[in-house]
């Protein structure tokens, strides 16, 4: 069954069993896609080659990997340790980059305003962007997995990776909010779930506290203690998706939880069996955001 769309800030859940129909575009927008943390132009290049295919001029916006460590600027500001960081100037290098990208693409193909589909952290990213520089020249802001929501506050075991720069974004442009000028897709994934009994483990086995409990309640169902364990990759997700939304024991992409990717006031997706990144996909056994049979299902939004 192809995935259902609802809009506002509805949670539907789909598969991708089968693809869906997209039928005829009438309008072909030019479209720039900003890459997630640690991704460089290159490995978009399979989704942008698709979206080529299919007439929609595109651009990818250009960073390297290296580029990402000019964020390391934020460490010399104050902000930074207090988790009161906001996003300009350490992060104006890829702000700066999204306007050329627009205004090249819109140059070379004619286009009043572009679609922006950006994976990841490339979502806030270009929600920031839009606050800063404006919604003139965007129709559409299609986000891949993108950690929209700050990590919640108190919650033990909690660093707030971004130091305060998703409470900034929360803070100043809640939601979809610059709709209607702006539409707003938000595309999450069911694909790793991390079990209760797992994500505890990994915190309290160390100790003995969680196994010494579960001993001495169910002794006769319990042979070996190493059975419980989980696997290191799961030890890793179930970290990674606690930074991200304080709880451990809840589905995802493997990276991003399915709860953080979504905004209020957008149209909000979710499919099962989708990978987070580009790198280390498969698009028949692991198929990302972008591989052809996905794209299939979201290609409809762009205008």
């Amino acid at each position: 069954m192809a995935p259902m769309v609802c809009t506002q800030s509805s949670h539907i859940v789909g598969c991708l069993a089968s693809p869906s129909n997209n039928g005829h575009l009438t309008q072909r927008q030019s479209t720039v896609i900003l890459p997630g943390l640690g991704n460089n132009t290159g490995d978009y290049a399979p989704l942008s080659s698709a979206l080529r295919s299919k007439g929609f001029p595109v651009k990818v916006l250009k960073v390297s990997r290296l580029d990402w460590l000019r964020n390391a600027a934020g460490l010399l500001d104050g902000n930074y340790w207090r988790g009161t960081l906001k996003p300009r100037p350490v992060l104006d290098w890829y702000l700066e980059r999204i306007k050329v990208s627009i205004d090249a693409v819109k140059a070379k193909h004619g286009h009043d305003k572009v679609s922006l589909i950006a994976h990841s952290a490339g979502g806030w990213l270009a929600r920031v962007f839009m606050l800063e520089f404006g919604t003139d020249d965007i129709s559409l802001l299609l986000t891949l997995g993108t950690p929209h929501l700050p990590p919640p506050k108190g919650v033990p075991g909690v660093f707030d990776q971004t130091r305060g720069l998703l409470d900034y974004v929360e803070e100043k442009c809640p939601g979809a909010f610059h709709a209607p000028q702006v539409k707003y897709v938000c595309i999450a994934s069911r694909h790793v779930p991390v079990s209760i009994l797992s994500f505890m483990i990994v915190f309290f086995v160390t100790t003995g506290t969680l196994v010494e409990t579960i001993v001495e309640s169910d002794e006769e169902e319990i042979d070996d203690v190493e059975e419980l364990t989980p696997s290191y990759e799961d030890r890793l997700i179930g970290q990674g998706y606690k930074q991200v939304c304080g709880r451990g024991d809840v589905w995802g992409d493997g990276v991003v939880p399915a709860m953080s990717a979504h905004l209020r006031g957008a149209t909000n997706i979710t499919f099962d069996g989708v990978y987070h990144s580009p790198v280390g996909a498969n698009d028949e056994e692991r198929p990302w955001y972008g591989s052809p049979k996905v794209l299939d299902e979201w290609i409809k939004f762009l205008e």
